[in-house]
């Protein structure tokens, strides 16, 4: 690959991530912004599509802050494209609902698995290939959120292709399995309900990839239909500072 060939998607080269290996990942392209400007040294690369793209500078190594878009097809292609240019070890910050009660608003959830209720997945791999984060980068993650004093889970997260599927299963002609799923989801103990990461530890098997993620749970519906206070927290800032401190922990232990 030539160094200044043009990734067809995500808009970059070689030459623009001048030798990065790490990549901080988020779907919204707002938030690219707001996770460069909370180190140091940052610039703008490129907006193309929903990938939005900065690269910042943490511990002496060039990370690549980059938005995916919403949902899997978005997510895999941008994965494919930033292993071809180099990258090795991805962190994603994300938004989620949690589903046990004792998940809140405002909690972090460090994604140890994922379910693959979506359809990217199932394009690279059978469905009973498990979607897992790479221990190393999980275990960066949860020590960052307990160095930070945050109320933290670990563990299993469900991915799906439809937000309204989730919200409102009774109003779709599938909805006896949408529903009988979601309790299985449930009783497993999954966590938090949010729409990339199975798609992007599937892809990150496949492609040798390091990858793990990090979500704020923004609210709970379980909690809502139990009548539990169910308070809304869409500030993503606690979930930005796991990610860079443990991007801060991958860079130096590898050093």
């Amino acid at each position: 690959m030539q160094k200044n060939e043009e990734m067809y998607h995500i808009g970059l080269t070689k030459s623009n991530l001048e030798g990065a290996k790490y990549a901080i990942l988020t779907g919204d392209p707002g938030r690219v912004d707001d996770i460069a400007k909370r180190v140091e040294n940052y610039k703008r690369i490129t907006v193309k599509r929903e990938y939005t793209s900065y690269l910042i500078d943490i511990e002496g190594e060039k990370v690549l802050v980059i938005s995916t878009g919403m949902g899997g097809p978005s997510t895999a292609i941008c994965v494919e494209e930033l292993a071809m240019l180099g990258i090795e070890f991805l962190i994603r910050v994300g938004t989620s609902g949690g589903m046990q009660l004792d998940v809140e608003a405002g909690d972090i959830v460090v994604a140890q698995a994922a379910i693959r209720q979506e359809g990217t997945s199932k394009e690279y791999l059978p469905v009973e290939f498990p979607a897992v984060a790479d221990l190393e980068v999980t275990n960066a993650l949860v020590e960052a959120a307990k160095e930070l004093k945050l109320t933290t889970h670990v563990g299993i997260v469900q991915c799906k292709d439809s937000f309204y599927g989730q919200h409102n299963p009774e109003k779709m002609p599938v909805s006896y399995e949408l529903e009988n799923k979601w309790q299985a989801w449930l009783k497993g103990g999954c966590l938090c309900s949010e729409m990339e990461t199975s798609a992007l530890y599937t892809v990150s098997s496949v492609l040798r990839l390091h990858a793990g993620a990090v979500l704020l749970v923004v609210w709970n519906q379980e909690r809502e239909n139990a009548g539990l206070d169910n308070k809304n927290e869409f500030d993503t800032t606690k979930a930005m500072d796991v990610a860079i401190l443990a991007m801060r922990k991958l860079i130096c232990r590898r050093k």
